[in-house]
């Protein structure tokens, strides 16, 4: 079976503050927990994506900065290994500036494409998080994408932007990226009950259906289930430089990220004609056979004489076995004593009244109190 392509996407939205980065991250790190290989570059200079894995790009070593500024840099010198199957390309500040140093260099939006085919065989997803703005780093970035992913909140100035970002797709399609082609939207922050969120996915919805066969980069294009919930975990996570699944695995916006990489693999096994199952079963039959031969060939390394047995010694019909002896309770019979009994007893050594247990909580007792405040007078308008 001939290998399937890396599937390479750009999540792009012009528009700051969607989940761009949360849902690039989160999304990277849900395929690497199902054994695939991830690579995340951050091609913002702001560098959210390398500080919500933990990644300081200003101490962490070479950066994409100086992959992309310097010839004799290599890639594999600037990844860093994060997690278990999860690499990321971190950015710095500095790139701000590749822009006008680059402004000279020829065939500069190609340059991450280039350097790039160094490790291309290593990876079997590549996520890239574009800056909110249509520059240097973004041509970059979708010279090299195959597919664009486009997150964004079910708003209506949300969908007048998301067509100002197909037509850019559509130009860069024509010229620079002629396989370039839009993958679907991520639903952001969704509020499922929102009757304008339900209008204006049931727009996206009509528009890609009325698009397909009609030859336009989004022709293959859809809404990508499920909507990403609503839910402070996932702003609170990239503070300790967690993904989703390390600061809370099963909130809601952790199990929606889930599903959907879940999905975002099957779609892009299925479409290279991957039966994931297959390959699954496959390789625990793999493994188990090689487990097997491990087995086999330490069981002949041992010689047979220590394999053998050692013939356990006959009891004589005369001994007896000893009769067991008792055993001290370590804990005193005072220790034994219910609660009731020991509270009793202390309290008639004191020659005190035995206390009586309330039923009573300090919870009660603090709400009560509470509760028995006079409420203030409130003045409202009139």
């Amino acid at each position: 079976m001939s290998r399937v392509p890396p599937r390479i996407s750009a999540f792009i939205n012009q528009k700051g503050g969607v989940g761009k980065t949360t849902s690039t991250v989160n999304i990277g790190a849900a395929i690497a927990s199902l054994g695939r290989k991830v690579l995340l570059i951050d091609l913002d200079p702001q560098s959210h994506l390398s500080l919500h894995l933990g990644v300081d790009g200003a101490s962490v070593g070479q950066t994409v900065y100086d992959l992309m500024l310097d010839p004799d840099t290599r890639t594999e010198d600037c990844i860093v290994k994060v997690r278990p199957n999860l690499d990321i390309l971190p950015s710095t500040v500095d790139l701000a500036a590749a822009e006008m140093e680059l402004a000279s260099t020829p065939d500069r939006n190609n340059i991450l494409k280039h350097r790039f085919q160094e490790v291309c065989d290593r990876y079997e997803f590549v996520l890239l998080d574009c800056p909110p703005s249509l520059g240097l780093l973004t041509l970059n970035g979708l010279c090299l994408a195959g597919e664009v992913v486009v997150p964004m909140q079910a708003h209506f100035l949300a969908m007048q932007g998301l067509s100002k970002l197909l037509e850019t797709v559509k130009l860069v399609s024509q010229g620079l990226n002629p396989s370039l082609k839009v993958g679907g939207v991520i639903l952001c922050m969704h509020e499922t009950q929102s009757t304008h969120s339900k209008e204006v996915v049931a727009e996206l919805d009509q528009f890609f259906e009325e698009s397909a066969g009609s030859g336009l980069p989004w022709e293959h294009a859809k809404v990508m289930r499920p909507a990403i919930r609503r839910n402070i975990k996932l702003a609170e996570a990239p503070s300790f430089g967690q993904t989703i699944f390390d600061y809370a695995e099963w909130c809601p916006g952790a199990i929606d990220y889930r599903t959907l990489a879940e999905r975002f693999v099957r779609d892009w096994d299925r479409a290279h004609g991957v039966d994931a199952g297959a390959v699954r079963a496959a390789e625990v039959a793999a493994s188990t056979s090689v487990s097997a031969a491990a087995n086999e060939r330490a069981t002949e390394a041992v010689p047979s004489a220590s394999r053998s047995p050692t013939p356990a010694k006959a009891a004589s019909p005369t001994q007896v076995a000893p009769a067991p002896q008792a055993v001290a309770d370590p804990k005193p019979a005072t220790a034994r004593a219910s609660k009731s009994e020991r509270v009793a007893k202390a309290a008639v050594d004191a020659s005190a009244p035995i206390p009586i247990e309330s039923p009573r909580t300090a919870a009660h007792e603090l709400s009560s109190a509470t509760l028995s405040v006079e409420p203030k007078h409130v003045r409202r308008s009139v």
